[in-house]
């Protein structure tokens, strides 16, 4: 079983270790490695929140940027019939091309 958690813009991903009996995750999406683990839901959200705090703290402390979380750019290269029906499919359903890709990715990245 894995999910993710969100925490000022920082995501992790969570699985239970069956072996332990705990949830362990990790903030994903940064190169640097930040782990963390809780006995339950609200352990594990709180172990969440102090891992985002400490690694920006610690960041801070050692004169570094942290990692910052994605900025909602993202640049595709597709090859341009792709792009046309995109187009199309997003001009049917009275969207932008951003307002439809926002939603296709949404619910392909939750499914």
């Amino acid at each position: 079983m894995s999910s993710s958690l969100n925490y000022k813009g920082y995501c992790a991903k969570v699985e239970f270790d069956a072996e332990d009996r705990i949830f362990a995750g990790r903030i994903i999406g940064i190169r640097d490695v930040v782990g963390f683990h809780g006995e339950s839901v609200a352990e594990l959200e709180t172990a969440f929140h102090e891992a985002v705090d400490n690694y920006v703290a610690a960041c801070k402390e050692l004169g570094q940027e942290p990692c910052k979380p994605y900025s909602g750019n993202l640049m595709l290269r597709i090859p341009a019939e792709i792009h046309a029906a995109v187009a199309a499919a997003a001009e049917a359903s009275g969207k932008s091309i951003n307002q439809w890709a926002a939603a296709v990715l949404a619910n392909a990245s939750h499914a």
